[in-house]
């Protein structure tokens, strides 16, 4: 008997998902074991409360919700619910598209924990849930200026923090990124640098050797012609 627990396969729940929610599923996609559905977005919902209702899917605990970002596309964001079927050991993705503007329902009425997630996704994104009882930010610092997971968000930031002694407190101000001028080798260091560290003390010990050889073989050289 195997320890592995029970898998159960993802057969039947891409035709069952169309065949309970129709029109409202985008496009439904299997990869790696893993099944996708994308919804409309106003029906989000309504989607998931069928695939939390119905027994024979029964994916009752919401794992996640998470954002993705393609600023090429018109509905630039994707919001990802990563559902889990404890009864039927099964998992599925559900994403629905948006832009800037454009509100995804909350989902808080039908599992509490989206609360955070939601925020979450809201902090980092900018994507908004409308119907969330309290929609704030999360993870960054009070105050804090745009969605640091955007694609177009500066890898930078726009402020930086540090103590200040003079005023005895963490300060913000903005970025400042001044260094002096620096010549760059982009050769390999062991290429681009002639000389290395202590090779100056070898070039010397090298020359007297090379002169001490010379002064032996004109010493050499003067015994011959004596002899002759």
């Amino acid at each position: 008997m195997s320890h592995l627990p029970a898998f159960v396969g993802n057969e039947g729940v891409a035709e069952r998902a169309l065949a309970l929610l129709g029109e409202h599923v985008v496009d439904a996609a299997e990869a790696v074991g893993e099944l996708t559905l994308l919804v409309q977005r106003d029906c989000i919902g309504l989607v998931l409360r069928t695939l939390r209702d119905t027994p024979d899917l029964a994916f009752e605990q919401l794992l996640d919700i998470c954002g993705a970002d393609y600023p090429d596309r018109a509905e630039r964001f994707e919001v990802n619910y990563h559902l889990l079927s404890l009864r039927h050991n099964r998992r599925i993705r559900v994403k629905v598209a948006t832009d800037e503007e454009a509100p995804v329902p909350s989902v808080t009425s039908l599992f509490p924990c989206a609360g955070w997630f939601e925020r979450e996704t809201w902090d980092c994104y900018g994507i908004y849930f409308e119907g969330n009882p309290d929609l704030r930010r999360i993870l960054t610092d009070y105050g804090f200026e745009g969605h640091p997971f955007r694609k177009d968000f500066p890898l930078t930031g726009h402020v930086e923090l540090r103590y200040s002694e003079e005023q005895g407190r963490v300060v913000y101000e903005p970025v400042k990124l001044q260094q002096d001028f620096r010549s760059f080798d982009f050769l390999s260091p062991w290429e681009g640098q002639w000389q290395l560290p202590g090779d100056e003390k070898a070039s010397d010990e090298k020359a007297s050797d090379d002169g001490a050889g010379d002064d032996g073989a004109g010493d050499a050289a003067k015994e011959t012609g004596r002899a002759k």
